[in-house]
């Protein structure tokens, strides 16, 4: 039987979403195994000085826990 487990990130990029996106699974897959998936729950951008200065992306991260 697999069992997985779902963790909440949050991933931010002064590029675009989805680089924002790449950056935060690039980082889940370096501490979490078996990464399986990614949810983007819910975009936002910080702003300065009347810009866009940042994209953020929370994602809910799905991976399979070790047998053990």
């Amino acid at each position: 039987m697999t069992i997985a487990r779902v963790t909440e990130i949050s991933a931010s990029s002064k590029e675009s979403f989805e680089a924002a996106v790449e950056h935060g699974v690039a980082r889940a897959c370096k501490t979490l195994k078996n990464v399986t998936g990614a949810w983007v729950k819910d975009q936002e951008v910080s702003i300065k000085d009347g810009k866009v200065d940042e994209f953020i992306v929370k994602m809910k991260i799905s991976f399979i826990l070790a047998e053990g």
